[in-house]
């Protein structure tokens, strides 16, 4: 590499090289900045440099108060968004369906409106919706965050009563016709890195899903998944 080049890429180019053939394994710890300043005489923002580029590319993991590790290969499991939508708990019932233990925790409390889920639900920024957190967890490990908003009082909503949302909308004369997910990758929040026990330069992916009922906006929802765990898989009929 020319000298002219910054020289903390003179050190990601030579552990980058040492990851991919092999001689950093899956799960080595990597040199600390104090190593690697030593090792390549170079400052310690170099090193910090060197650090946060090879996170950024997905080579190692950072594991706070315990150093930077070589990333393991992600065995990511298939999240099939279409197939369980009339059941109580999809995302569950998927993992269910591939011999995973799926439990979760969950929480409704009425919250007003704000911004952007007025625009969602296209009720006022001052009206209450219905709020409902999840945790999911897998064999006891966190696996995915979800916050599900409604208009309050549309169709009562309890989280353990065992029926999917399609159902209870249904029993009050409510159709739904369309759910419509958008998907977008992003860096997790504090909150989020701390619930799901998220390594260090591990991003999530944020589906935003909104049931309809005709031109109507019935539910919308915040999923965020953890990036380095799940693939996802849509079944698009013709």
């Amino acid at each position: 590499m020319a000298t002219s080049d910054p020289v903390y890429l003179r050190v990601v180019g030579d552990l980058r090289r040492q990851i991919l053939d092999g001689t950093l394994p899956p799960g080595a710890l990597i040199p600390s900045r104090a190593q690697l300043t030593r090792k390549y005489q170079i400052g310690e923002t170099a090193a910090r440099h060197a650090l946060r580029a090879l996170v950024s590319e997905g080579l190692i993991i950072g594991r706070i108060g315990s150093g930077h590790y070589v990333r393991e290969a992600s065995k990511l499991t298939p999240s099939h968004r279409w197939r369980f939508l009339d059941h109580p708990i999809p995302f569950a019932t998927d993992l269910q369906s591939q011999g995973r233990r799926v439990t979760w925790d969950w929480h409704s409390e009425p919250a007003a409106a704000g911004p952007d889920l007025a625009r969602r639900l296209r009720v006022a920024a001052s009206a209450t919706v219905t709020r409902t957190r999840y945790v999911f967890r897998g064999d006891g490990r966190p696996l995915q965050l979800a916050t599900a908003y409604e208009p309050l009082g549309l169709a009562p909503h309890a989280g353990a009563e065992g029926t999917s949302l399609v159902t209870r909308m249904c029993a009050y004369g409510v159709k739904i016709t369309e759910v419509v997910e958008s998907l977008h990758t992003r860096e997790p929040e504090p909150s989020e890195t701390e619930a799901l026990e998220l390594p260090v330069g591990v991003h999530v992916l944020h589906v935003e899903r909104t049931h309809w009922a005709g031109d109507r906006p019935v539910e919308t929802s915040d999923i965020i998944v953890p990036g380095d765990r799940f693939r996802m898989v849509y079944s698009i009929p013709l």
